[in-house]
């Protein structure tokens, strides 16, 4: 094994012991070592000889800017919350720019969301796997070298792969079975939280350790993201369906944050969530063909999920997630284990601070263990599971159960398949447990809205033979076991009003649901407004504020954030009528919000514009609020 004490020493290893054929894995998400990265990348760029190929998913970024507007609101943040000189990935700028050379290959099997839809080479190069299938197909491309971040004891005695043990593991244990040559080579970071379970391996696990003060940035922290209305109302329905004694697996993101928030409000206050409960079905119809649970977590719940975020830290400090299973040496009591782990920067710190019986209860573990069941410890997994509820996303739901999560009808990629087939067949295989899907109603296009309840999306990720439970804002369809056309309408029943007639017409016209068939009166009121209305009326006992667990921007950026974002979504005229109005805004009420922008003593056309199109918004804003 090396040690080395620089990135330059880790670029020259590599090449010296590979040669011109560089077959490179490094890990999804937070676990890449950007500034190695970089080096091999420009390396192999400036020689043409050489033949790179890079594997790997979720190559994290932050978006540039697209206006001057928008980059006065976020270059300062961007210092202030990411570094001032974040190591962005330099492959990925020239993804965008078009300029990636002929003698390199990127390919990744899961996208940061929406981030490379417009990229061809990235689509082109996109391969779609199951996640427990990455570490096959990383071994058929024959990958000779694997670089990534890990955090060192105390004592520089041990290592772990902290945010990244999920494919690392199972890839070290397939090439040493097959007797094949792999280059593991482990870059420290300072801030990287050491974390146990199997991800704690000896110095020797690795050919080489770099240890450098060149590697000091800050990790790559995502932005707390608001929480909408809709958010909340899909969070709450779905709160209903996890049962005391379970087991939960969530991903990211808002809805995952409305989840948790309507948890933690069932078992820290019962009454009040059985209140909001009671309020929603007089509202609607009450769920049907799915058991629904309203009271407290007296033993707990155990967290099994592939990727781990700050709804598990909340989950925990809530007092929810608390159930212990043994792992399978029956010498460790667990309430978590994760294969991966992306979050906020109050999420690392968390994670930095575990100490006693909260560090020893969290594992990360190999994909295979948390998204299969299918290994030597099958019936302790499958024991330890019981009552499992697992919980993704989707974009589209089709109104024979299929779901679309990850690709756009001409075949662009979103995102990516990652776990969320694996958790939805494991649902299958697990008695009492169900796949939640939960799915925002509707969606804008443009001016107009759109059903995200339709009779056929074009891609399917999720066939119609493995439905079960999909949430929207409007509630619950239990679709597991029923017949075609109880699908349809329990789905049409949680669809938006403004779709359901004519969804309902071609469900006939293609003879899946009876002639005769109505909605019910209950479920023909499912309209955005209700929703609002909703929100609003428990806004005062401080109930669905837009950062339920807290912000990363200040007062003034939440402010300025959703006036941009509404000038961002007006139309050419809206715009106008908007530049048109600012100039009845006294700008002396918004002095804050025009520091900030730096628009407060205009000196060009285009700033006097930039003002006034700003005040006008940020008026707008003021009123509806």
């Amino acid at each position: 094994m090396w040690l080395l004490n620089d990135l330059k020493s880790a670029e020259d290893l590599i090449f010296s012991q590979l040669g011109k054929e560089i077959r490179l894995a490094t890990p999804l998400g937070l676990g890449k070592p950007n500034q190695l990265l970089n080096q091999i990348y420009n390396h192999a760029k400036k020689d043409a000889s050489i033949s790179l190929t890079i594997f790997t998913a979720l190559s994290l970024d932050m978006p540039d800017p697209k206006s001057d507007l928008e980059s006065r609101f976020v270059e300062p943040f961007y210092e202030r919350h990411f570094g001032k000189n974040y190591p962005r990935l330099d492959y990925l700028r020239d993804l965008h720019s078009k300029s990636v050379p002929s003698n390199i290959r990127l390919h990744e099997f899961y996208f940061q969301a929406g981030s490379q839809l417009k990229i061809p080479l990235a689509q082109q190069n996109y391969i779609s796997l199951n996640y427990t299938h990455v570490t096959r197909a990383i071994f058929e491309m024959e990958i000779n070298v694997i670089v990534q971040l890990v955090a060192l004891s105390p004592d520089g005695q041990r290592c772990s792969l902290s945010c990244n043990p999920d494919l690392t593991l199972d890839l070290r244990d397939l090439y040493k079975q097959q007797g094949k040559k792999l280059l593991l080579i482990g870059v420290v970071h300072p801030d990287l939280p050491f974390l146990g379970g199997d991800a704690e391996v000896g110095l020797d696990f690795f050919d080489a350790i770099v240890k450098t003060p060149e590697v000091k940035d800050k990790l790559f922290a995502v932005p707390k993201a608001p929480v909408t209305p809709v958010d909340y109302l899909i969070g709450l329905h779905a709160s209903r369906l996890i049962p005391d004694d379970g087991t939960l697996q969530i991903g990211i993101g808002s809805l995952s944050d409305a989840l948790v928030y309507a948890t933690l409000l069932r078992h820290g206050k019962n009454e009040l969530y059985r209140e909001l409960l009671q309020s929603l079905d007089q509202g609607g119809a009450s769920p049907q063909g799915v058991e629904i649970f309203s009271d407290i977590f007296h033993h707990g719940i155990y967290g099994t999920s592939e990727m781990l975020m700050d709804g598990f830290m909340n989950l925990r400090r809530g007092g929810v997630l608390k159930r212990l299973i043994f792992d399978h040496d029956e010498k460790a009591r667990r309430y978590l284990h994760g294969a991966f782990y992306l979050g906020s920067a109050e999420f690392y710190e968390w994670l930095r601070g575990l100490k006693g019986e909260d560090y020893d209860g969290l594992s990360m573990t190999r994909v295979s263990k948390v998204n299969d069941l299918y290994d030597v410890h099958e019936l302790a997994l499958r024991r330890q599971r019981k009552r499992a509820r697992f919980f993704n996303t989707c974009m589209q739901v089709s109104l024979l159960g299929g779901a679309a999560s990850e690709t756009l009808e001409n075949g662009g990629v979103v995102s990516g398949v990652g776990g969320q087939y694996n958790f939805v067949a494991m649902s299958h295989e697990l008695p009492d447990s169900h796949s939640v899907l939960m799915l925002k109603s509707f969606r804008k296009e443009g001016r107009k809205r759109a059903s995200n309840i339709i009779w056929s999306p074009a891609h399917l990720t999720i066939p119609r033979h493995l439905r079960d439970v999909v949430v929207t804002e409007y509630g619950i369809a239990a679709l597991k076991g029923q017949s075609d056309e109880v699908c349809i309408q329990r789905l049409l029943m949680i669809a938006d009003s403004e779709f359901q007639e004519e969804l309902l017409d071609q469900a006939k016209s293609f003879g899946k649901v009876s002639s005769n068939w109505q909605l019910p009166a209950e479920a023909r009121h499912n309209h955005p407004d209700r929703i609002l209305k909703f929100t609003r009326s428990y806004q005062g006992q401080g109930l669905f504020t837009e950062f339920p667990f807290g912000s990363d921007f200040t007062p003034v950026e939440e402010r300025l954030q959703a006036g941009l974002l509404r000038l961002k979504t007006q139309t050419l005229v809206e715009l106008i009528q908007s530049l048109i109005k600012g100039f009845s805004v006294n700008g002396s009420e918004f002095r804050e919000e025009l520091e900030r922008m730096k628009l407060q003593s205009p000196k060009s056309l285009q700033e006097r514009v930039f003002r006034r199109l700003l005040l006008s918004s940020l008026q707008s804003r003021k009123a509806f609020d």
